[in-house]
């Protein structure tokens, strides 16, 4: 499904240019899930990004499905990442003016033939399956840390993606949220064939992944 060939990624800085990732080769198949390890600073997230179709490499391939993401033209990049591919963060990301159900919605709409009423409905039940059914017209300052990654989690499933991007899902929650988040995740897996790559530092996600990808210092770790 993804195959990721000799990326390289640096930032320029005043003091010269800093190397973030030194040449990673990484495999993902249908129905994974990967959980990407490391301390911080060690590129995890960078490489979660470029994967993803986020951010452009140096140097390198991430190869979706048969396709090089970076010699694409944007707009198909755009409509991958949109369509096939679904974004779960720590920090949530969700629209603090729009109720729980228009953050869910809002993935789907960029599609200009979207059926609205089917679309809702569809976030609804994301939601009930999420365990917020109850909560569909609640603002994300009215649902608490759990609950606002349960929100993030079904506008991330919103377009039936193949694969679920995560970067640090459970960071900003306490274990019991986190617990729950975990399973609502590995469920997905188990239920939906959802292919998932995790960046955690979560003994208990990297415990029940298929596989554990450790990183250290911008390289695959030993």
């Amino acid at each position: 499904m993804l195959v990721v060939l000799d990326i390289h990624k640096h930032y320029d800085h005043p003091a010269g240019k800093v190397q973030v990732l030194r040449g990673i080769d990484l495999k993902v198949n249908t129905g994974d899930v990967v959980a990407i390890v490391g301390p911080s600073g060690a590129g995890k997230s960078t490489l979660l990004h470029i994967m993803g179709g986020l951010d452009q490499p140096a140097e390198g391939q991430v190869i979706f499905e048969g396709e090089d993401l970076y010699k694409i033209p944007e707009q198909k990049r755009a409509q991958i990442r949109n369509m096939k591919i679904g974004f779960i963060f720590q920090f949530y990301h969700l629209l603090p003016e729009f109720t729980a159900l228009e953050n869910v919605i809002l993935p789907a709409l960029i599609e200009k033939n979207a059926n609205i009423e089917v679309v809702k409905l569809k976030a609804i039940q994301l939601l009930d399956k999420v365990g917020l059914g109850d909560r569909c017209e609640h603002k994300p300052h009215e649902l608490s840390g759990g609950e606002q990654q349960r929100v993030a989690i079904a506008r991330a499933l919103i377009n039936e993606p193949k694969v679920i991007f995560c970067d640090e899902p459970t960071g900003n929650l306490d274990s019991e949220s986190g617990k729950c988040v975990i399973d609502l995740l590995m469920d997905l897996n188990q239920k939906n064939k959802q292919t998932l790559v995790i960046v955690t530092h979560d003994e208990a996600i990297a415990k029940r992944s298929h596989h554990v990808v450790p990183m250290r210092d911008g390289k695959l770790a030993p």
